[in-house]
């Protein structure tokens, strides 16, 4: 029984609009961190934006995944990311190279995935970006806590270096992918 509603091509399905709304509130959380800094409001916004993720995930695989889609949620993800990490660095929660690092590979990425991709070479999602992205959020939900937990500074740092180094494991992983896939459509 195929529980699919929605077809490849189609835009307006609910896991794009959960998609574009958290596009819609990334400037507000990014307020909010220049705002109020690590406060509950913030730290409880940044959960909502990075949990959804999940969420419109879920419902496209269970309703159909779209090529807008397929655009539309790593578009989404590395502006909710990236965003909150600049902003953390403006404000002096996070120290710049590690963040450079992490956008450098992301757009990287995203330029290599386009140019292997018009060359019909389809590079799928792996685990370990699915993980990086998971922790390059949980380092931005670590600096997001307030002052009570200060302790939590030095975590989300720790973090955030562990999200580095899977971030640039896993971009060698898709430079490898590409690889073997254009070798394979020869």
């Amino acid at each position: 029984m195929n529980s699919e509603t929605y077809g490849p091509s189609a835009l307006l399905t609910p896991a794009n609009a959960i998609t574009l709304a958290r596009l819609a509130i990334v400037p507000i959380l990014l307020a909010s961190i220049i705002e109020t800094g690590d406060a509950w409001s913030t730290l409880g916004l940044w959960i909502l934006l990075a949990g959804s993720d999940g969420i419109d995930g879920w419902l496209a695989r269970k309703q159909g995944t779209t090529r807008s889609g397929a655009f539309l949620d790593p578009l989404a993800d590395k502006v909710l990311v990236l965003g909150a990490m600049f902003v953390l660095v403006v404000e002096g929660f996070f120290w710049w190279l590690p963040v450079v690092l992490i956008a450098a590979r992301e757009l990287s990425m995203s330029v290599y995935r386009s140019y292997v991709g018009r060359r019909g070479v389809s590079i799928p999602a792996r685990r370990s970006a699915k993980v990086k992205t998971v922790l390059q959020e949980v380092a931005v939900g670590f600096a997001l806590l307030p002052p009570a937990a200060a302790h939590a500074a030095w975590i989300a740092d720790a973090v955030l270096w562990l999200a580095v180094a899977l971030t640039l494991v896993s971009g060698v992983q898709y430079l490898q992918d590409g690889r073997r896939s254009a070798q394979l459509a020869v």
